[in-house]
């Protein structure tokens, strides 16, 4: 990593480079690859989560370690995000739904349900706002991290979609005015491709 830091400009160097490089300090957890594409993304400012990945430099320095010990704080960038501000209430309601689904079986769930809830705020596509480099790898993190979630969204409706419906649904609003989501004029915005 220091030959990367030595580096003027980091868009002299892919975001394949970067992920292999992550990838080269990975830790063998389930979420390291996911968090390297993230990473490997947010370095070059792609996706909407900044350096820390919407993280406190505290807890993604103690994510880094975990993840990829020896990678460390090299990354360029501070903490500093401005996606949240004034929506605390939808962050909170966010965290609160990905934490009652995580699958308990990695302290990195933790991390990810921040990280995916701040994402939350951007106004692209939730694979593009977390900085990951298709849909699949969408898919594949709310599998591992949140399963139960998963499973509910058995018609693979659009994420960002389907985790605000959840919102709606825990709080008894139905904004759908439709019987069936077969029956809604905005079927597409909800299921169709996200390319």
């Amino acid at each position: 990593m220091a030959e990367m830091m030595a580096m003027d400009n980091t868009t002299d160097l892919g975001r394949e480079a970067y992920f292999a490089d992550l990838m080269g300090h990975a830790s063998g957890h389930p979420n390291d690859e996911l968090l390297a594409r993230m990473l490997a993304s947010a370095i070059l400012r792609e996706g909407v989560l900044g350096p820390c990945l919407g993280l406190p430099a505290d807890t993604f320095s103690a994510l880094t370690q975990n993840h990829f010990p020896g990678y460390g704080e090299a990354i360029p960038g501070d903490s500093s995000e401005d996606s949240a501000a004034g929506r605390k209430e939808e962050i909170v309601d966010l965290v609160k739904l990905l934490s009652a689904h995580r699958a308990n079986a990695s302290k990195s769930e933790l991390w990810m349900v921040t990280i995916v809830a701040t994402a939350c705020l951007g106004k692209d596509h939730l694979w593009q706002d977390l900085g990951l480099w298709r849909r699949a790898d969408l898919t594949r993190l709310m599998q591992v991290n949140f399963p139960a979630l998963s499973e509910k969204n058995s018609r693979d409706m659009k994420w960002k979609n389907f985790l605000y419906k959840q919102l709606c649904e825990s709080e008894g609003i139905y904004v759908c005015r439709a019987p069936t989501c077969d029956e809604c004029a905005d079927f597409e915005k909800c299921f169709g491709p996200e390319e």
